[in-house]
């Protein structure tokens, strides 16, 4: 049947990744509850809403990403945003000291450091993959490149500075799960919400951009505003949900690499949807087994990593053996 009809795979696909999703949100809101629960509710309903928000963020930007790149295998963390986070935070401290850093309003902070990873990252990405077309071995390298520049200036600055400096920037370069800032939610769905609208104009465009450059623009494509406003919203994207709980290197990797296989769809209406599902089930639903079986015992980011770092390496063992 999924050979005959792909559409009707994807649609039961999504049918049982949205079960196993509201499934998920249910048992975070519910298990182990105790005391009054207007508390939990509330307190539970602010963390769900920002895990879903985040879920929703690393989703849409890698598969629109993976999309823009005509290649399965790139995502905006492996082309070295994750490491230009880490020397944003770095700077702050090395040139404001932690004191001064902990004294600005999260709001502002958040919001300057979304536009400056904003600017670079769409500045970056834009003179890779608007121009002239570039092989997939140039573009590794060039985020492989800038990966390492951006951790030497990092970690040269981490040298030299003060212990006590040192251990509170530690603090922010870890992806965190349980302790997103509340205060930064509401502008955070303002800017999704508003990422969103955008894409769903272009939604029409994204099928035809999975082609190929040569194809969309034989199409009719306007490629190169259309890819431009794509990566704007893809560093978005990737800028608010890395500011909210830090760098996930592989995630979006993982979720884009199992909405694909499991859907056997190449269409974005079945994608989409599918990557944002699965990551809501392995955000949720692992934040649940973390808390109810291992008690925090260990970190969700550490599991979801090894897990996307696996779905990587068969991703390029794959592509090789071709």
């Amino acid at each position: 049947m999924s050979e005959r009809n792909p559409d009707t795979r994807a649609r039961i696909v999504l049918l049982i990744l949205l079960a196993l999703a509201l499934i998920s949100a249910a048992a975070f809101m519910t298990l182990g509850a105790k005391g009054s629960w207007s508390f939990v509710l509330a307190f539970r309903g602010v963390k769900l809403w920002a895990l879903l928000m985040v879920a929703y963020a690393i989703a849409v930007s890698t598969v629109l990403f993976q999309t823009v790149t005509n290649n399965r295998i790139l995502t905006p963390s492996v082309m070295g945003f994750d490491s230009l986070y880490v020397l944003v935070q770095t700077a702050l401290i090395f040139v404001f000291t932690s004191a001064t850093v902990v004294m600005i309003d999260p709001q502002i902070k958040f919001l300057a450091e979304t536009a400056l990873l904003v600017t670079f990252s769409a500045l970056l990405y834009r003179w890779l993959f608007v121009g002239a077309e570039r092989s997939l071995h140039l573009l590794v390298l060039v985020g492989i490149v800038f990966g390492v520049f951006f951790r030497s200036l990092s970690g040269f600055m981490q040298r030299v500075l003060d212990p006590n400096e040192f251990a509170v920037l530690q603090d922010s370069l870890f992806a965190s799960f349980n302790s997103i800032d509340p205060t930064l939610l509401a502008i955070s769905a303002v800017i999704i919400g508003a990422v969103t609208v955008i894409g769903l104009r272009l939604m029409h465009t994204f099928d035809v951009l999975s082609l190929g450059r040569a194809a969309a623009i034989s199409l009719g494509v306007d490629y190169k505003r259309t890819v431009t406003i794509i990566l704007v919203l893809v560093s978005v994207l990737i800028a608010v949900s890395t500011a909210l709980v830090g760098p996930v290197m592989f995630f979006g990797l993982l979720v884009a690499a199992l909405a694909h296989y499991l859907t056997g769809s190449g269409k974005h209406a079945h994608v989409l949807p599918a990557a944002i599902l699965i990551a809501i089930i392995c955000l949720v639903g692992g934040q649940v087994v973390l808390e109810r079986l291992f008690a925090f015992d260990t970190a969700l980011s550490i599991i979801i990593e090894f897990l996307g770092g696996i779905v990587f390496i068969g991703l390029i063992l794959k592509r090789g053996a071709r």
